[in-house]
């Protein structure tokens, strides 16, 4: 047996699979932390996380590549495939499937030609699909109410739009800002014009009649957010007409190409949403004055024809001197047309009567009275079943019929009227004490206010001539006095007197006077 000497083998050092593959790692990401790739895009992949996965080739070598979802979100152009590009970033290794790939960090098309190139590419696509068919243009609306523009607030573009509309017919403007160029560009467009769609007719913000998506000139760079996928479909999907006024007349973007209406400039686009007020005016006055002319000229020509066909009609005289003659000739023709009449009817009297003889009129009363005969004996008896078919009826029914629950209900009725009676008279016994008692307790107050309870306390009541005497003075006119005491009435002769009357005694329990 061969003893093999493995001394060499042992001092060479073991590494595990992820030892080796961070060793590599490291290594990779140490030599190749900053690079930059031209190549062309091959495979595109976008899932849901937010990622973007693809392929950088060349004739002979291919390297894949990755942008997390924050970076791709910050890209202005986003990859496609077959697109050729520069890409800037980080190599780096994936160990669980033992392939190395790039981490972008930025990605650009590789020039104008590139950029170019995937406009071509993008814009046979959209034309394919039909998106600028002439057909699916739409007609702008004359005179809009409200007009949305989407553009950025503080530029130019906006103030020369609203300078715009208000030389030549003031509108209502609802503007929603966006950014017109960079990475938001393209979503924030699109969802303006979809917003400005989702808007409801008649709510809080009204929705407008038209839209203006508008931006000054730029390079392709600059005008790139126009030349998105997105931002073309959406303008395609605008059931508001819409006009595109981005760049100079020389520039051209996607956009303009599925609008309803391309501007050369926003000015341009301001002047093709509304017309001149004042040559509107005019024209309105220059129609005005024209129908007025044509309805004059319309009015005299019939006027003129009808004047013209009245000298050809007959005067009325002439008119009614026929009639007056055949009416004349029908009433003197009218009495002998009377008597023939009432001849040929006494005619025709004659013929009928002649024919109705006694016998035809009693053959005619035997006959009838035969029916009648013949009828009333058919009536009998069924009077008489059904006679008997209602006492029949009726006998069933008083069968049914028992005095037992009627007397029961008299009974109870008897009842009730019994306690009804019972509380009535206790009602009215309890009515008349209270009645009483009220009467009493008046009848007590009413002595204990009279003036007899105060006869009774040694006042008097002194009367003269029937009435109460109250005063010294009336006591001496009067021609008699009364006075009343709680025990009777006395009466005094009484008269004006010369003398002055002696004091009298006052009594110790005082006078009523």
């Amino acid at each position: 047996m061969d003893l093999i000497d493995d001394g060499a083998e042992g001092n060479t050092p073991e590494f595990s699979v992820s030892e080796l593959s961070g060793a590599v790692k490291r290594v990779i990401e140490g030599e190749f932390g900053f690079v930059r790739v031209r190549g062309e895009v091959g495979r595109v992949s976008r899932p849901r996380s937010g990622h973007v996965y693809l392929d950088l080739k060349d004739d002979r070598s291919v390297i894949s590549g990755i942008l997390w979802k924050g970076v791709a979100a910050r890209q202005q152009n986003q990859p496609e495939e077959g697109m050729e590009v520069i890409a800037t970033g980080r190599l780096t290794t994936f160990p669980g499937q033992s392939k190395y790939q790039i981490v972008i960090e930025e990605i650009r098309p590789a020039g104008a030609g590139a950029l170019m190139a995937m406009l071509e590419k993008r814009k046979a696509m959209l034309q394919a699909e039909g998106l600028f068919a002439a057909d699916r243009k739409r007609p702008l609306p004359y005179l809009p109410e409200i007009i949305g523009v989407v553009t950025s607030p503080s530029g130019a573009v906006i103030r020369d739009i609203l300078h715009r509309l208000r030389d030549r017919f003031p509108r209502k403007v609802l503007i929603w800002p966006v950014a017109v160029q960079g990475a938001g560009c393209a979503p924030q467009v699109a969802r303006a014009i979809e917003g400005f769609n989702g808007l409801s007719r008649g709510g809080a913000l009204p929705r407008p009649d038209l839209l203006i998506v508008a931006r000054g000139g730029g390079s392709v760079e600059d005008l790139w957010g126009f030349n998105e996928e997105v931002v073309a479909r959406a303008a395609a999907a605008s059931d508001i007409p819409l006009i595109s006024a981005v760049g100079h007349e020389t520039d051209t973007t996607l956009i303009d190409f599925v609008s309803d209406r391309r501007a050369p400039t926003p000015t341009a686009a301001a002047e093709l949403a509304v017309p001149v007020r004042m040559e509107l005016i005019g024209t309105v006055r220059d129609f005005g004055l024209r129908m007025d002319r044509a309805m004059s000229q319309r009015l005299e020509v019939r006027g003129q024809r009808l004047r013209d066909m009245s000298r050809a009609l007959p005067r009325v005289d002439e008119l009614l001197d026929g009639p007056r003659q055949r009416l004349d000739i029908m009433g003197e023709r009218l009495p002998q047309a009377l008597t023939r009449s009432v001849d040929r009817r006494k005619l025709a009297l004659s013929e009928i009567a002649g024919s109705l003889r006694p016998a035809v009129l009693t053959r005619a009363m035997t006959v009838e009275q035969r029916r009648l005969s013949e009828r009333a004996a058919r009536l009998k008896p069924a009077l008489d079943r059904l006679v008997q078919t209602r006492r029949e009826a009726l006998g069933r029914r008083a069968d049914r019929i028992s005095a037992r629950p009627i007397l029961r209900e008299i009974e109870v009725q008897k009842t009730r009227l019994a306690d009804l009676t019972r509380r009535l008279a206790d009602g009215q016994e309890a009515r008349q004490a209270d009645l009483r008692s009220r009467l009493d307790a008046l009848t007590r107050l009413h002595e204990t206010l009279g003036y007899r309870e105060t006869l009774r306390r040694g006042y008097a009541v002194v009367r003269g001539d029937g009435h109460v005497v109250t005063t010294k003075s009336a006591a001496e006119t009067a021609t008699g006095l009364e006075i009343e005491f709680a025990d009777g009435k006395l009466k005094l002769g009484g008269g004006s007197s010369s003398r002055k009357p002696a004091k009298p005694k006052l009594p110790e329990q005082g006078s009523l006077f």
